[in-house]
């Protein structure tokens, strides 16, 4: 590594088949609000086709259509042949996630692919505020012992950069330590969303 350069950090879950490890070239294709919806849409309730996707999302079939063969053609998404009947075309999403070293597509050479990650991260965090504000407007719909288990807090520290790297890969690690302890089919048991934001601020 050169003097001075500071040294990077590694994509998370390089190793890992389920998780899609994004190039510039996939990045330019998923850099699409509706794109980024259908995806999340396939990876959080299974495959469906394009007219399904398109009522869930209050999209057009023929916009979900269009998007869905983009999708395909960047690797996100493929046909799922065990539900296609005749005409109908079903689709599934390949991984489970998706990771992508975000500072080094915001040093990229090339404008398109600095631009594409500001797509796809400004597209994550509005999808992280809707999720939040509709468990808010619906949390009394919950019994209580679920309600008790919210939790909405913020914290502030002082760290260098190498230990606000790992304070997010411990954080990271602990979620993931939780992954398969229980059955999809487990009574009372729900699916879980944890969102995890973590950036410097300015100290003036």
């Amino acid at each position: 590594m050169p003097p001075n350069e500071p040294e990077r950090r590694p994509t998370p879950y390089a190793d890992d088949p389920t998780i899609h490890q994004v190039n510039a070239r996939t990045l330019r294709g998923l850099a699409h609000p509706l794109r980024i919806r259908l995806l999340n849409a396939l990876r959080e309730f299974g495959p469906a086709t394009a007219s399904g996707l398109a009522d869930r999302l209050g999209e057009s079939s023929g916009a979900t259509s269009y998007h869905l063969r983009q999708l395909a053609t960047y690797g996100f998404v493929e046909d799922d042949p065990k539900r296609g009947k005749g005409r109908e075309r079903w689709w599934r999403a390949v991984h489970m996630g998706t990771t992508f070293n975000t500072s080094a597509f915001l040093e990229h050479p090339d404008a398109e692919v600095r631009g594409a990650v500001g797509v796809v991260l400004h597209e994550i965090a509005g999808t992280h505020a809707q999720e939040l504000n509709t468990w808010l407007g619906t949390m009394h719909e919950w019994p209580e012992e679920w309600r008790r288990t919210f939790d909405l807090s913020d914290f502030k520290l002082r760290l260098t950069p190498e230990l606000s790297m790992e304070l997010a890969e411990k954080m990271q690690d602990l979620v993931n330590s939780y992954r398969g302890r229980v059955p999809d089919d487990a009574e009372d048991s729900a699916i879980i969303r944890t969102h995890v934001h973590m950036f410097p601020r300015p100290t003036d």
